[in-house]
């Protein structure tokens, strides 16, 4: 009896230890402990993916800007000035592709060395003005692409919330596991100086004693074993925040505190789910691509407008005397012959049609698929939030009857160890009370966690992450 009230002091003191930390650590400050809103606010902030996926939506949205320029008329300035011969012959010309230096010059009898300056200098102006609707669809399909990467930031966002919030409650349910292995560790070493006291003074037989320090020896590698997931735990929540820290004091609501505003009824409702969100947007992109696909077929109407201004070393009789040129350089380059060129023309690439059709006809298959995923998510997520709603139900009561099996299991231990010190139990029975003394505890602190990782899970099923965050 003495030794039980020794037990329910030390109890009663590590519990007040307990509070003592958790109150000096908020007198501290909160900075103290990472809150789960802090926690998300670090991992929107620090996540590289993110910023990743927030510079491929910036490159997007210049994408748009650059579509828009693209139906801008093109202008362009050109200006040469070159020094050479202008020997003339009568023949043929080919058309093959490649470099082509042409010289317009008189043809003269024998061939001569006569070089002067000459100057080419233009202006161009070429304004696609109609095209059937090309250019609107190449705006549409660039606002496709930035409305697809601006959903996948989203979904994105979306997603590292619910990794950091289900690596907080993960390792929040190791750090309370460990503390139930220390316990459990304490109550067992407590046992154990009974079982050494009685069998050294021949009430109880020696084999009591090993059993009682092999009890202790897996106490020890239970509370080993919690400190390693504790630790693993850490570095999971480290690496979903984006940082290094892996030493983490976390808020324990999430273990002590049930959600203040459970769903009144069952979510079925999954289309607002970011994922849903950024896989239609990727079938959108798909079909305004097809959609310019097939406009680049169609002919084109364009305005154009030519200037051009020429000079030459050359004189204008230089055909009848071949002495009437001059070497001296501004002569050669200055305005000397100026013409000018203004039409509508319209262009139609037949070979395209073959070739464009091929490829919007694959485009169309690719958004298919792309279709075939999005139906392919929604029943995932539908049947996810279907289980969540059992699973949250399923965590409550645990929760509720987590209490009452902790009493069964610790009024059992305290009756098999009275029972054990008058001789009328033996030591396996007492050390099965207390493995189910040691279960229902672990039970019990990790109740309530279960409850909001429940809640979690159908947060993140619905796409309603607020589902989760705005219960405290």
């Amino acid at each position: 009896m003495k030794m039980a009230n020794k037990l329910i002091v030390i109890s009663i003191i590590s519990t007040v230890s307990l509070s003592l930390e958790c109150f000096s650590a908020q007198a501290q400050g909160t900075d103290s402990i990472l809150t789960l809103p802090k926690a998300i606010n670090i991992a929107l902030n620090k996540q590289q993916i993110l910023k990743a996926k927030d510079n491929y939506a910036k490159a997007s949205a210049e994408g748009i800007t650059a579509a828009k320029r693209d139906g801008l008329p093109d202008f362009t300035i050109s200006a040469q000035q070159a020094y050479g011969t202008i020997n003339g012959l009568n023949g043929l010309a080919s058309g093959l592709p490649g470099l082509t230096a042409i010289m317009a010059g008189p043809v003269s009898a024998t061939q001569n060395w006569n070089a002067a300056f000459g100057a080419f200098y233009a202006s161009n102006i070429d304004w696609n003005i109609f095209s059937f609707g090309l250019q609107r669809a190449h705006i549409a399909e660039a606002k496709g692409f930035y409305n697809r990467d601006a959903a996948d930031l989203e979904q994105e966002k979306f997603q590292q919330q619910v990794k950091v919030a289900g690596a907080y409650l993960n390792l929040l349910a190791a750090q309370r596991l460990h503390y139930s292995m220390n316990i459990n560790m304490w109550r067992v070493s407590q046992l154990r100086d009974v079982i050494l006291t009685r069998t050294q003074n021949g009430l109880n037989p020696g084999v009591d004693s090993a059993i009682a320090n092999a009890e202790l020896s897996k106490a020890r590698i239970a509370v080993t074993d919690a400190i390693n997931y504790e630790q693993s735990q850490a570095a999971n929540l480290a690496i979903q925040l984006g940082i290094n820290k892996q030493s983490f004091s976390l808020d324990s609501t999430y273990i002590n505190k049930l959600p203040a505003r459970l769903p009144g009824q069952l979510l079925n409702d999954v289309s607002k789910n970011p994922q849903l969100t950024f896989l239609s947007a990727r079938v959108k992109s798909s079909e305004l691509t097809a959609n310019y696909l097939s406009k680049i077929s169609a002919p084109r109407f364009s305005f154009f407008g030519v200037l051009q201004e020429r000079g030459s070393g050359f004189g204008t009789n230089y055909a009848n005397n071949l002495t009437d040129f001059s070497n001296n350089y501004l002569n050669g380059v200055g305005f000397t012959r100026a013409n000018y060129l203004v039409g509508i023309g319209v262009s139609w690439d037949l070979s395209n049609l073959g070739r464009i059709a091929s490829r919007v006809k694959s485009q169309h298959f690719l958004s298919d698929g792309l279709m075939n995923e999005y139906h392919y998510q929604e029943n995932n997520l539908t049947n996810q939030l279907e289980q969540s709603n059992k699973q949250l139900a399923n965590a409550l009561q645990k929760y509720r009857e987590a209490p009452i099996q902790l009493k069964a299991a610790s009024d059992a231990y305290e009756q098999k160890k009275t029972l054990y010190s008058n001789g009328l139990a033996t030591i396996v029975d007492v050390t099965q009370t207390l493995y189910n003394l040691n279960t229902a505890e672990t039970d019990r602190d990790i109740a309530g966690n279960s409850v909001w990782q429940a809640l979690l899970y159908m947060a993140a099923s619905s796409g309603d992450l607020n589902l989760f965050i705005n219960q405290l």
